[in-house]
């Protein structure tokens, strides 16, 4: 049986990213980031990647990296949740590496470990795990074609480009021209990429790297978004043990603790089943089935979170500087992110066999 309790070693990781980010990631330089033309934050980046080493915390340690697994990065991503921080860890530090583990590059491995080069698989960030997805041509060894919805390219480094040969390519992304979309969630800006007659270094078979790539994306955007629940339910306890009305709390109101009793209920459970995917990444047991389990699960909890927060918070709530919005941005967009709750749950009756009438 998988042990899906926090190990010690997991409990200090967390305390030591929490810490960083509570010092370095306040909400309101987050929203004043958002609205500036450089919504990341690579000093952030820089002492997660270089001051903690958390960009390689996939790769085994003879290629340069932490050789942890799939628990260890749940960890993180969960505390980046808390944070909306404005940061390319799971495009660069899962997506793009998990896809350069499948392709067995060592060289650009070693770089993404390093977090000195960032990493961009060009996929549409909503296409969900075994999907098909969109490719660019490749005639006289040259690349030609357009990727949309492609998450966290304005700051990479270099785009992982899948082609119509079946290759999968390394990019340097100043050879190609970068539009930004307009998105939803301000912390993580989606971009056209468009390669016009672009080199690229063939690094291995699109297919499998890229199905590798978005699985791991799915499995542990799970726990991203727990971390965003989890903060709407902390922040809401604590605001309406303090706001009062008629003279006593407001979270005195029966109403509003059944209301949040209901939240916590699905904010654990959102919890097993992050872990449980996190776990299987890592064993590599049931992994298609826990993947679809936990992001069937988790955009509804993560979604319902932030706006019983919202509401909950009142007039206050409603304002750009209180951080709800980056909150409710965020649940919003992962709600579609490597496919939506539906896409899982179709996935999830084919792989159990319990299909519908």
């Amino acid at each position: 049986m998988t042990d899906l309790l926090y190990s010690e070693e997991e409990e200090a990781l967390r305390a030591a990213v929490r810490d960083l980010l509570t010092d370095h990631c306040a909400p309101a330089d987050v929203i004043a980031r958002a609205e500036s033309d450089t919504p990341h934050d690579l000093a952030l980046w820089k002492s997660l990647t270089e001051g903690m080493g958390l960009a390689g915390l996939l790769v085994p340690e003879e290629q340069g990296g932490q050789g942890a697994s799939s628990r260890e990065v749940a960890v993180v991503l969960e505390e980046l949740g808390r944070a909306v921080a404005p940061v390319p860890y799971l495009t660069s530090a899962v997506v793009a590496t998990e896809a350069l583990l499948a392709c067995g590059d060592e060289v650009l491995l070693g770089q993404l470990a390093s977090g000195r080069t960032i990493g961009a698989l060009a996929v549409g960030l909503h296409t969900p795990p075994g999907a098909v997805f969109k490719t660019v041509r490749r005639e006289n060894a040259a690349l030609h074609g357009e990727l949309t919805g492609v998450a966290d390219a304005a700051v990479a480094d270099v785009l992982l480009v899948p082609a119509d040969d079946g290759g999968l390519y390394a990019v340097p992304a100043d050879a190609v021209t970068i539009t930004p979309q307009i998105s939803l969630d301000l912390t993580r800006p989606l971009a056209t990429v468009c390669l016009e007659g672009v080199p690229g270094r063939r690094i291995g078979d699109a297919e499998p790297a890229v199905r590798r790539a978005l699985r791991a994306a799915a499995g542990l955007l799970a726990s991203e978004q727990l971390g965003v629940a989890d903060w709407a339910l902390t922040e809401t306890v604590r605001y309406l043990k303090e706001r009062k009305q008629f003279n006593r709390p407001v979270g005195g109101f029966q109403a509003l603790k059944h209301r949040l009793a209901q939240l916590w209920l699905e904010v654990v459970n959102l919890r097993a089943a992050a872990r449980a995917s996190a776990a299987a990444l890592a064993s590599g047991e049931e992994v298609e089935v826990s993947v679809a389990v936990a992001q069937a699960y988790a955009a509804p909890v993560a979604v319902h979170a932030v706006e019983e927060a919202l509401q909950l918070h009142g007039g206050i709530g409603m304002t750009w500087e209180h951080p709800i919005h980056l909150y409710l941005k965020r649940a919003k967009a992962d709600s579609i992110a490597y496919g939506t709750a539906g896409a899982h749950r179709e996935a999830l009756a084919g792989l159990v066999d319990l299909q519908g009438p």
